[in-house]
């Protein structure tokens, strides 16, 4: 052939900048095909798998709508450089060979990423290339520090987070983000304009963008911010608004400043800097983050909280790595612990069984925020709401669920990933692990949500904001609406059992606000 085709497979690196895979890509190839393919067994319902598999909902409508949203974006950003993208809805490991054939690519290039499921598809996608000759190039792409960067081999670092991260900072180095490549011509087959499904005359077409309920989403009506005020931010996807974000948050608005001290916040956009999803999705690179922190620390100040934002982004990097390491074993019941819990299930049982519907009704409850705990119900319907809860929510709903409930933590962990916005398979399974005492760390991390309600929400604002019905309660008593006499309870407008259920734990298990 007389020029070199190259296809790239974006996957979560839906970006142009610091985007190594697409660099490399462009520095071996004169021609370039930009493939996304919406894989269908990311949504709908699907098996949890392995031991005790449960079925779930895949992939919400918040996520669904900020995937779609950012794939536009990637798709609009690439025509601006002269470039396309080329969009399925099937199966990587039957698409790209038959586009890598039509394309008479030499190479397939993706960004690898280290959860089992992913690793599977990769592993799919090398072998169904490989039957046609194509070869798949990898390069590591989603955290802080390169693997090649780590102190240690990813099989031998640390299972608790300040070893890994002190020799980290002590012995690795973040890369310089590369910026964005001139972006070669596509392949003469690509049919340029021509946005249908299906190939016409040996010539690729562009593929639409498939609708939510096209993709087999259960609720395609997500609500955004525009449509609830309560919602933290309104989570647009893409690589434009997450790179616009950043410079709102850090240039803008100066909110890094003061991050340390307002990270625990729980109610409007400034508290924390609110990249998760941008993150979790490739839109936006670790080490553009951490490189925009340090050009700050330069131009205006150098501090706990500047220093606090790189911290967790290691922190990040830190359930990544672990589940590089251990694979599986993280999304099992007893983790990679291995401790034996007796969780409260209801899979093993028959449907006639009250035991059964007791602890099927228990988990409905806690999803639906009709716990009877205000600072679980609010935080676990601004899930429902809007995709997003602050740090401090998930931890808290997570213990309740893991450690007040006894319900088996994947559960938890399932429906997290049906809904948030920002999931990432790492952070969103090691974290509620590590809250349900088989992860990452030796201690009870079992939380006294009473108490760290009244420490984090002292006036119920965040409350009374997500559970109107306990609105005209004053102060932290909305946090303890069972502690109403029944004088109180008409004087408020709260009847307990009828307008706000009964807590279903005993508020005794709790210590609660000092005296």
């Amino acid at each position: 052939m007389d020029s070199s085709v190259a296809l790239v497979w974006f996957r979560r690196d839906l970006r142009l900048h610091d985007n190594q895979t697409l660099a490399a890509a462009v520095e071996d190839a004169d021609r370039l095909l930009p493939v996304y393919c919406f894989d269908p067994r990311e949504f709908g319902p699907r098996p949890y798998g392995g031991p005790d598999s449960f079925e779930y909902e895949k992939t919400g409508p918040h996520r669904a709508q900020f995937l779609r949203e950012s794939v536009a974006d990637l798709r609009e950003n690439l025509r601006e450089r002269d470039s396309e993208l080329v969009v399925r809805h099937g199966r990587p490991e039957e698409v790209l060979p038959d586009l890598a054939d039509a394309a008479d690519a030499s190479a397939v290039y993706c960004q690898t990423l280290p959860a089992p499921e992913e690793r599977a598809v990769e592993t799919g996608v090398e072998r169904a290339l490989a039957d046609r000759g194509v070869e798949l190039r990898t390069c590591w792409t989603h955290t802080l520090h390169h693997r090649d960067d780590l102190p240690t081999p990813v099989a031998e670092i640390a299972d608790t987070f300040t070893p890994f991260k002190d020799r980290l900072e002590a012995n690795s180095r973040v890369r310089e983000p590369i910026g964005t490549p001139e972006l070669p011509p596509a392949p003469a087959s690509v049919a340029a304009g021509a946005a249908t499904d299906a190939n016409s005359e040996g010539r690729i077409s562009l593929g639409e963008i498939p609708k939510s309920d096209a993709l087999g989403v259960s609720s395609v009506e997500a609500p955004t911010a525009e449509e609830d005020d309560r919602a933290a931010l309104d989570f647009r996807g893409g690589e434009s608004a997450g790179l616009a974000r950043l410079d709102e948050f850090i240039w803008e608005r100066d909110c890094l400043r003061e991050y340390r001290e307002t990270r625990n916040g729980l109610l409007g956009p400034d508290y924390s800097s609110k990249l998760s999803a941008w993150l979790n999705l490739g839109c936006l690179s670790p080490r553009r983050v951490c490189a925009e922190v340090e050009r700050y620390e330069t131009e205006r100040v150098e501090n706990d909280s500047t220093y606090w934002l790189v911290f967790e982004l290691r922190w990040r990097d830190f359930f990544q790595f672990q589940v590089a390491k251990h694979g599986a074993q993280l999304f099992r019941p007893e983790g990679i612990r291995e401790r034996d819990v007796d969780w409260r299930d209801w899979s093993d049982a028959p449907d006639e069984s009250d035991q059964s519907n007791e602890n099927a009704a228990a988990f409905e409850r806690w999803a639906a925020g009709q716990t009877g705990i205000p600072f679980v119900d609010a935080a676990m319907r601004e899930l429902a709401a809007t995709g997003y809860q602050s740090n401090r929510a998930r931890q808290n709903a997570a213990s309740f669920l893991a450690n007040d409930l006894r319900t088996d933590w994947r559960r938890g962990a399932a429906h997290f990933e049906t809904l948030l916005v920002d999931y990432d398979p790492a952070s969103n399974y090691g974290n509620w692990a590590y809250v349900a005492g088989v992860g990452n760390d030796s201690r009870d991390r079992s939380f006294d949500v009473l108490w760290q309600a009244h420490r984090y929400d002292p006036d119920a604002e965040y409350v009374r904001t997500w559970c109107p019905e306990l609105s005209e309660i004053p102060g932290g008593n909305a946090h303890e609406p069972w502690t109403l006499t029944a004088d109180e309870q008409a004087e408020y407008g709260v009847e307990l059992g009828d307008d706000y259920p009964e807590p279903m734990v005993d508020p005794g298990i709790y210590e609660g606000p000092d005296d």
